[in-house]
C-alpha cells in the first residue's frame, strides 16, 4: 500500500499511508486509537476506498470495488467488530457469500460438507462449538472464534487480524498464536493489529506504528519493545497502569451484598458476594466461567433464577436495566459496538441518553443545554471526534469506549460495573479508563472490573473474586492477588 490517503467527514484518517507485508511474514501494526490502523485495513478489505494511493498485490496493482473483491484476491480479514449473523448457525457465518452447492442445476446447499469443514477449522483453534449451533447463543469470545474459523476457511494469502484476542483469555490466544504461526510457516502473509503490546512483542517479525494518520516508524524483530512502540506511537512515555496502583482511602462500608444469586446460564451455582464502598473488586476467571452472566443478572439485563441483591441494605427487585439505573448501578457491557452505543446516532446523542430528561422543558429537549454537557464530556475523556455531531460509528474503537463510559458517568452511580472496559484501547486510553475506576472509587462507589487480562486485575483490584463455571472459587485480598493464585482459581 503506497500513499494512502483517506478523509472522512471534518477528519483526516489517513495521510499518505506506506505499508506492507511479506509472504511467511508477521506484521505489527499498532497506533493510539484514531491513528488510522482499522482505516487502512478497511481500505485492504474493500470496505473503504482511498481517496488517494495505490495498493499492489504480488507487484500487480489492484482496486477492490468491495469486500468481494478482497476475499477473491485472497485476503482474509478478523475485523475488531465481530461481524457475525447471529440468526445464522456457526457454518452458515463461516460460509457466508461462499456457500458450497451440489445437486447440479438444483443449487442445493451443501451441509454436510459446510459443517465437517466448520468443525474442523474450530478444532484447529481449539473451540469446542458445534457447527449448527445459532451464533446469537454464543459468548462474545465464542462469536470471536467464529469470525476467525471464517477467515481460516478461506485460506487466505494474506491475513488481516484486527484486535483478535480482545475477547479470548490467555489459553485461547495462546492456541491461536499457534495457528498464526503454522500460517507463517505456510507462506501466508499476516498483519496484526493489537493494542496488547506484549503480543506485538512476542508475533511479530516487524512492526509498523502509525500516528495521526502518518507513518511514524517501523521496528525489526529484535529492536520491538514496549517503551519503543510506546514512544511511536505517542512521543513520550506512558506509564500502562500495569504497576499496582496505590490503594484507594474512601470509606469501605459495605454497598453491594448478592445473596445466593442463581443465573440462567448456570442454574445450579449460586454466586454470593460484598462490593464494599470505595473498592474496586476485579471479578477474574476463564472464558465461559459466567462473569458477564453473574453482571447482567445483577444489574437486571437477565432475570435471576433465584437469589436477591441489596443496595446499601435495601432490597432491590430488578427485573429490566431501567430498575438497576434508577437505583444508581450502571453496567459497561463487554460487546460495547452491540449494547453500548447506537451506531446511527450522534457523540452528542449517546452521551446524553440516559439523562435525557435533565436537559428537557415542558417535554422538549433544549439543544444547547444538551450540547453542552456533551462537550464539556468529551473533552473530560478526551473523546477524539471532529464535533458532538460526529456520528458514533465514525469513531474509533476506543473512543467509542469513552462515549459508553461519559454517558453513564453523568448519573453519579453508586455501583459500577466494567465489563472489558480496556478491550481494544491503545495504551494512552487505558491508562486514563484506570484513573477513571479508581476515581470512581474514591469518590465512594463500589466498583466492579470485569477483566481478562490478569495484569489489569491484579494491578487495579482491591480485591479479586475468581470465578469457574458460574461458582467463585474464591476471593483474594490484595496481598494475595497474583496471577499464578488467580489462575489457581479459574482452572479449579
Amino acid at each position: 500500500m503506497s500513499a494512502v490517503s483517506k478523509q472522512f467527514p471534518g477528519v483526516t484518517a489517513l495521510d499518505g499511508v506506506d505499508f506492507h507485508v511479506a509472504p511467511g511474514e508477521i506484521v505489527g501494526l499498532v497506533g493510539e486509537n484514531g491513528a488510522g490502523k482499522s482505516t487502512l485495513m478497511k481500505i485492504l478489505g474493500g470496505i473503504h476506498r482511498a481517496d488517494s494511493g495505490t495498493i499492489a498485490l504480488e507487484g500487480v496493482p489492484v482496486v477492490m470495488h468491495g469486500p468481494a473483491d478482497a476475499a477473491r484476491l485472497g485476503i482474509g480479514i478478523i475485523h475488531q467488530e465481530r461481524e457475525v449473523i447471529e440468526t445464522l448457525d456457526v457454518a452458515g457465518n463461516v460460509f457466508l457469500g461462499r456457500e458450497p452447492l451440489w445437486a447440479g442445476p438444483l443449487r442445493l446447499l451443501d451441509r454436510r460438507r459446510m459443517e465437517a469443514d466448520t468443525e474442523r477449522q474450530l478444532a484447529r483453534i481449539g473451540a469446542p462449538i458445534s457447527p449448527r449451533t445459532i451464533v446469537r447463543r454464543l459468548s462474545p469470545a465464542q462469536q470471536q472464534f467464529v469470525a476467525i474459523a471464517r477467515a481460516l476457511s478461506m485460506d487466505a494469502r494474506l491475513l488481516v487480524l484486527d484486535e483478535p484476542t480482545a475477547s479470548l483469555g490467555s489459553s485461547e490466544a495462546e492456541r491461536l498464536f499457534a495457528v498464526l504461526h503454522d500460517l507463517r510457516s505456510g507462506g501466508t502473509a499476516i498483519v496484526y493489529v493489537s493494542h496488547r503490546l506484549k503480543e506485538i512483542e512476542t508475533l511479530a517479525d516487524r512492526a509498523v506504528v502509525l500516528r495521526d494518520g502518518r507513518n511514524a516508524g517501523v521496528l525489526q524483530r529484535g529492536e520491538i519493545t514496549r517503551d519503543r512502540l510506546v514512544h511511536l506511537m505517542v512521543g513520550r512515555a506512558i506509564d500502562a497502569g500495569i504497576a499496582r496502583r496505590a490503594m484507594g482511602t474512601g470509606p469501605r462500608d459495605p454497598r453491594l451484598h448478592v445473596e445466593r444469586v442463581r443465573t440462567r446460564r448456570y442454574p445450579l451455582a449460586e454466586v454470593s458476594l460484598t462490593v464494599n464502598r470505595g473498592e474496586v473488586l476485579g471479578i477474574a476467571g476463564l472464558i465461559g466461567a459466567g462473569r458477564s452472566e453473574l453482571a447482567e443478572t445483577i444489574c437486571g439485563v437477565v432475570p435471576a433464577v433465584s437469589g436477591r441483591v441489596l443496595l446499601d441494605g435495601q432490597p432491590l427487585v430488578l427485573d429490566s436495566p431501567r430498575e438497576a439505573i434508577r437505583a444508581g448501578m450502571c453496567l459497561i457491557p463487554e460487546d460495547r459496538r452491540g449494547r453500548g452505543i447506537i451506531a446511527a446516532m450522534t457523540v452528542r446523542e449517546n452521551m446524553t441518553l440516559p439523562t435525557l430528561g435533565s436537559y428537557a422543558r415542558l417535554g422538549l429537549v433544549q439543544r444547547a443545554a444538551e450540547t453542552s454537557a456533551a462537550r464539556d464530556t468529551a473533552a473530560a475523556l478526551s473523546v477524539k471526534a471532529s464535533s458532538v455531531e460526529a456520528p458514533v460509528a465514525t469513531l474509533s474503537g476506543g473512543n467509542q469506549q469513552k462515549v459508553v463510559l461519559g454517558k453513564w458517568l453523568s448519573l453519579e452511580p453508586r455501583v459500577m460495573f466494567f465489563d472489558e472496559p480496556t478491550q481494544g484501547v491503545d495504551v494512552g486510553a487505558k491508562a486514563e479508563i484506570h484513573r477513571l475506576i479508581r476515581r470512581l472509587a474514591d469518590e465512594g462507589a463500589a466498583v466492579v472490573l470485569i477483566s481478562s487480562d490478569i495484569e489489569e486485575i491484579v494491578a487495579e483490584s482491591d480485591r479479586v473474586a475468581v470465578m469457574h463455571e458460574g461458582l467463585i472459587t474464591g476471593i483474594l485480598d490484595r496481598s494475595l492477588s497474583t496471577p499464578e493464585a488467580i489462575m489457581q482459581l479459574a482452572i479449579a
